[in-house]
């Protein structure tokens, strides 16, 4: 998993990772999971998106061989794991308040 403490997003004027190290491609992939599941909130990835992210991110300069779509299939693989995992934590979250509306409603 990327630890998001050592690299920070300078936004102007176009997408750019700062990181101290050279990222490895599983880094762009975990960025831009994180990045756009934050700024959609959806968990089907839309291809214009990750088009300007592969382009603007620094992905392309630096993995020229990368192909597009096999680094669309990585991040989409990426924001479903992120989407499974919210959806099994909400999941646990609603049992947990039941129980205890369960245990107020007996006391």
């Amino acid at each position: 998993m990327t630890d998001f403490k050592d690299c920070r997003l300078n936004r102007a004027p176009e997408r750019r990772w700062i990181m101290k190290r050279a990222p490895k491609l599983s880094d762009y992939v975990e960025i831009a999971a994180a990045e756009y599941i934050r700024e959609t909130g959806r968990s089907e990835l839309d291809s214009r998106w990750i088009a300007e992210f592969f382009q603007d991110s620094g992905v392309l300069e630096a993995y020229p061989r990368q192909d597009l779509v096999a680094f669309w299939i990585q991040v989409q693989k990426a924001v479903t794991k992120y989407a499974d995992r919210a959806d099994k934590q909400a999941r646990q979250h609603v049992d947990r308040m039941t129980r205890l509306e369960g245990r107020l409603r007996k006391g």
